[in-house]
């Protein structure tokens, strides 16, 4: 039988002129079984940017022919039996993600070193030993998970100070001896995982991390125990300020000699530390009545705190999530709603990369019935009421969305899919879907597609719960959420700046709003909102003390 008429996937991706590509599923696993590989015409649909070949145990290997698809951004060969990588991936210049997670390979080629583009690099669930060495020259790498292998040790150059960029490096369950005191040079490093290794030492430059806020080495037996018992049950900065009081002491015991010279180079830069947060410290240049404000109210203030459960069965789906309630936000004059809603949207483009690092959504407080649980649903069981729709299970969401996109295609004669559609492939593969639920079992929210139509914000939405959903990190939530809120903080100040358009899209009868001074109208009031486990155990707090922290020149945050 003729290859293109067995994959007409293929043939219809060719057609069609298709930038993206999924193929995964035993249907796909039975073809590339029979071909014994995947077709050769593959590697000639060289206008993807994006392609995906997931779940495929008969594939073990991928033709060097790869280097043809020099378009491609997005490289997706996780769960499938693949073997090696050819070296010449490194010919795929535009390539951003990289993903071979759940395989067995067991060297990854030099040619990976050659992505300069690349910012996410996932090679978890692998048998590999060592990591090559330069990649340091992938410059824009900003996230890398290399865990459950059997590495050894990093490369030298991965401390590099050129990868400024580098914020989360997962590297559990393997077999590492050695964490350098070089990590400190790593000036974007938020999330360190070395949980489930061979460690017996943890630096004490690691507390020279400026952005450090999240880190795991439970399961390594430390030879110093009180911080083996630290590790394992205290936050991030308890651990930090220890090892930073143990950096100290050394300094002291360790004053001349042979460390004589990395000793005074830890001075300097504690030196340099200390100006720098002195410079932070000095009085704004920025007039206060310029400043935006945002004041945090405290679990224990609020009248009504809300509280999130989260169910342990999201650990595999999606399961990091971060929320608060957000009031004082005026959506009411003229187009306040419509910026709000673009502000997210560029967020989901910009620094949610197109949803698949997170997603937000937002709700009306005031049509919300608490308590939430966060948890996941099969495709078939899952109803929502979508936004501008009617009420639907997920899998009939997903269809109807998949129709809507072929008909645009059609229509406009797009090689892209826009809105909704383009968040499709997100969920390929998942046999459970995430979903926040409210106390009377209602679905608000179906992350990463779409929220309710029964907990939609409009213009006279007075208080706003906000969520922020990841399957990437903790802190990544945490990230988006702070862009949000200093976003709706500037959105309200100009709001309340430009008080001539108050009443021009007003809802409802009576004459305009009174206009009132810029610095009460623009005062956003953050609630805090807590997420449990089941079992009503703590899991986050948002927001606390080491959120809101980015230096941002005109911004007050009260506490």
């Amino acid at each position: 039988m003729d290859v293109m008429e067995e994959w007409p996937e293929i043939e219809k991706a060719a057609t069609e002129k298709r930038r993206e590509l999924v193929l995964q599923g035993p249907a796909v696993d039975k073809k590339v079984s029979s071909c014994r590989g995947l077709p050769s015409n593959i590697y000639s649909l060289t206008l993807l940017n994006y392609l995906e070949v997931s779940q495929c145990p008969s594939l073990t290997e991928i033709h060097e022919d790869i280097r043809h698809l020099t378009n491609l951004q997005s490289l997706i060969l996780c769960r499938n039996k693949l073997v090696s990588v050819p070296d010449t991936i490194g010919s795929l210049k535009s390539l951003k993600v990289l993903d071979v997670s759940v395989n067995n390979i067991t060297v990854l080629p030099e040619g990976v070193t050659q992505l300069r583009e690349l910012n996410t690099l996932n090679v978890s669930c692998n048998n590999l030993e060592v990591l090559p060495e330069g990649l340091s020259q992938c410059t824009k790498l900003s996230t890398i998970n290399i865990s459950k292998n059997h590495i050894r040790r990093f490369p030298a150059d991965l401390y590099s100070e050129r990868l400024d960029l580098l914020s989360s490096l997962v590297a559990s369950d393997n077999c590492i001896e050695e964490l350098s005191g070089d990590i400190h040079q790593l000036p974007a490093l938020k999330v360190l995982d070395l949980s489930n290794n061979k460690l017996s030492e943890i630096p004490s430059d690691l507390s020279d991390c400026p952005k450090l806020k999240e880190i795991n080495f439970k399961g390594n037996k430390l030879n110093d125990k009180r911080l083996e018992k630290m590790v394992n049950g205290c936050q991030t900065k308890s651990i930090l300020d220890y090892l930073r009081g143990k950096g100290r002491v050394r300094q002291g015991e360790d004053g001349g000699g042979a460390d004589g010279g990395r000793n005074a180079d830890k001075k300097k830069r504690q030196q340099q530390r200390k100006k720098k947060d002195k410079v932070a410290e000095e009085p704004d240049e920025v007039e206060e009545v310029n400043k935006m404000v945002v004041r945090i109210l405290h679990i224990s203030d609020a009248p009504t705190a809300l509280t999130v459960t989260v169910s342990s069965e999201v650990k595999d789906v999606r399961p990091y999530l971060v929320c608060c309630i957000v009031s004082g936000m005026n959506l009411k004059p003229g187009n306040a709603l419509k910026r709000f809603l673009m502000a997210q949207t560029k967020l989901h483009e910009d620094l949610c990369g197109k949803r698949t690092i997170a997603t937000i959504a937002t709700h009306d407080v005031q049509l919300l019935k608490g308590p939430l649980m966060y948890d996941v649903k099969p495709p078939t069981q899952l109803k929502i009421v979508p936004l501008g729709r009617k009420e639907m299970t997920a899998i009939e969401l997903i269809r109807h969305l998949h129709l809507e996109a072929e008909e645009l295609r059609k229509q406009k004669k797009r090689q892209n899919v826009t809105g909704l559609h383009k968040y499709l492939q997100l969920l390929q593969g998942k046999s459970l879907y995430p979903c926040l639920v409210d106390a009377e079992g209602h679905v608000i929210s179906f992350p990463p597609i779409t929220n309710s139509e029964k907990t939609k914000i409009k213009k006279t939405t007075k208080e706003l719960f906000l969520e922020v959903t990841s399957a990437t990190s903790l802190q990544t939530c945490k990230d988006v959420m702070d862009a949000l809120i200093v976003k709706m903080a500037e959105l309200n100040k100009f709001t309340a700046e430009h008080q001539e358009e108050v009443g021009s899209d007003d809802e409802g009868d009576g004459p305009p709003q009174p206009v009132v001074s810029s610095e009460a109208s623009s005062q956003l009031i953050v609630q805090q909102v807590r997420t449990v486990d089941q079992d009503g155990n703590l899991k986050v707090v948002y927001p606390s003390k080491t959120d809101l922290s980015k230096d941002i020149s005109n911004l007050s945050v009260i506490w």
